[in-house]
């Protein structure tokens, strides 16, 4: 799911004046997105900063000396569990902004955004607002130890 959602700009791109004119897009349009944007930027904070914890609350029981394997896998569970909440709070966003958008501004969107090679996206590109620290300084927080892009 995240992977069809990684294509487009960087950033807040809906209010950005170029991509506003490319994808021609209104400002109710907009203005929507920023209320989905705020609606759900503390709780992605909330979750990434749950993932921090655990990834950080893991580091020592993996280097200690004397590996306690049991409490290595549970806490491994614990950060699969706060990662997948991550994800799927994402995931919601970004349905949420797509939604806002009609086919044809969608398609001129996923054209946007670059692969890593410097083409054109196509799909699963690397970069986007489907990943991690996708939209510069939005409730995606760049990835932290242990993170898997």
């Amino acid at each position: 799911m995240e992977r069809a959602l990684q294509r487009g700009p960087g950033g807040r791109w809906w209010n950005n004046r170029e991509m506003a004119q490319k994808l021609s897009l209104n400002s109710d349009q907009q203005k929507r997105m920023d209320d989905i944007f705020q609606q759900n930027r503390l709780k992605l904070i909330d979750l990434n900063a749950t993932l921090q914890k655990e990834e950080i609350t893991l580091e020592p029981l993996v280097a200690s000396d004397a590996p306690d394997e049991p409490k290595i896998l549970s806490q491994i569970d614990r950060v699969a569990q706060a990662r997948a909440e991550l994800e799927k709070a994402n995931a919601r966003f970004l349905l949420g902004i797509r939604r806002v958008l009609t086919h044809e501004q969608w398609k001129k969107l996923q054209a946007e955004r670059p692969v890593a090679g410097g083409g054109p996206a196509g799909p699963g590109g690397p970069n986007g607002p489907g990943r991690p620290g996708g939209f510069e300084g939005g409730p995606h927080p760049p990835p932290g130890p242990g993170r898997r892009e």
